[in-house]
Parts: structure tokens; sequence; C-alpha cells
């Protein structure tokens, strides 16, 4: 029972992850989700691939179950794709198929989290030989955090577009208030910042 409980609450926290990154690419252009927005390049279609992979990896390969029976897409990770490859999407990758991908992945993991108990042992193949051991529990708390993570990251790059916040579609988590009054907030941060870096 406890086990139980505690996997479906990993599981809640996952999943509010996973669907607020996807929610932050609705509505925009091919060229607004692609764009790099951070002199590293960070941009949502991105951080979307990012994770796909990461889920598939970690649930899939881990524990004996890949995804990619065949030959993987040459960003996969585990394979000798260049730098940052699983970071960003060529003008050939569809959105539709990169947002498709990591829907195939949630399937796959969550087929991964109802066959195993959490104590399962996984492998991983990409980590250190003395750390290639470990649990599905350890897995889906490092994925989870990781997921948060760039879902933080996808609020960020959202908002520098179009001014969007919050975590789902008319879910914020803001204050309420108009433009003029955000241009007020920030300009009385701009104030506190200057005064403390001026003296």
């Amino acid at each position: 029972m406890i086990e139980s409980n505690a996997k479906a609450d990993l599981l809640h926290y996952l999943r509010a992850a996973r669907e607020a990154l996807v929610w932050k690419l609705d509505g925009l252009s091919e060229y607004d989700i692609r764009r790099p927005l951070t002199p590293t390049g960070t941009n949502l279609l991105g951080l979307v691939k990012h994770v796909a992979g990461v889920e598939l990896g970690y649930f899939g390969d881990s524990f004996g179950r890949p995804f990619f029976t065949e030959d993987p897409p040459p960003w996969w990770y585990t394979q000798d794709a260049e730098p940052n490859a699983d970071m960003w999407a060529t003008a050939a990758e569809p959105r539709e198929d990169i947002v498709g991908l990591y829907h195939q992945a949630w399937e796959h993991s969550d087929n991964t989290f109802a066959t195993l108990p959490l104590d399962a042992v996984g492998h991983v193949p990409w980590w250190p030989e003395e750390r290639r051991e470990t649990t599905l529990h350890h897995l889906l708390v490092r994925v989870l955090a990781d997921t948060h993570r760039h879902a933080g990251h996808a609020d960020i790059v959202r908002e520098l577009i179009d001014g969007a916040v919050g975590w789902g579609k008319g879910k914020s988590d803001l204050p309420a208030g108009d433009q003029a009054g955000w241009e007020t907030h920030r300009r009385r941060l701009e104030d506190a910042a200057r005064q403390v870096g001026n003296a």
C-alpha cells in the first residue's frame, strides 16, 4: 500500500510536469517554438525533444524495454550524436513528430511503472560502471526533477516569446495583474537591484 501511494504521488507530479511542458508550445508558430532564446540555445521544442529521450532512455533502455527496437534516430543520446543534438529540432523534424514521440514516451514509461515495483533494479548503460545499477524509484525521482526543471525553463522561454505565463491553459499561479501593474512591479525590482548594486 505504501509503495502504491508513493508511486502514485510521483507519477502525479511527473504527469503534471509533462503536460505543462507540452502546453508551452500551444498557439506558437514553428519559428517561435524553435528559436533559441538564451546564449546556450534553449528553445521550447528542443526541451520537449530532450525529455522524450530522457524518458525513453531511463524507463525503457535501463529496464531492458527499449523503445527503438531498430535504428534509433541520429540524435539519440546513447549513440555518437553531436553534442546537444537532443536539445533542438532540425528543419526536417516536424513539431508533430517530436510531440508525438513524447506522448509515446509517456505511454512507454507508464507501462514500465505499471509493470515494475519501485525497487526494481535497472542498469543505465551510459553511466559510469560503478553507478550503473540503480532502482526505478531513483530514476523516477531523477526524471521527475529533470522534467520540472525543464518545464521551468519553458516557463521563462514562453514568457519571453509572448508574455504567456502559468503551468497550464487558464492555470496561472501568479497574482492577478494587468500589464501596467507588472511593469510597475518590474520597475520596483529594478530600482531595488540598482540601489544594492550601486551601494
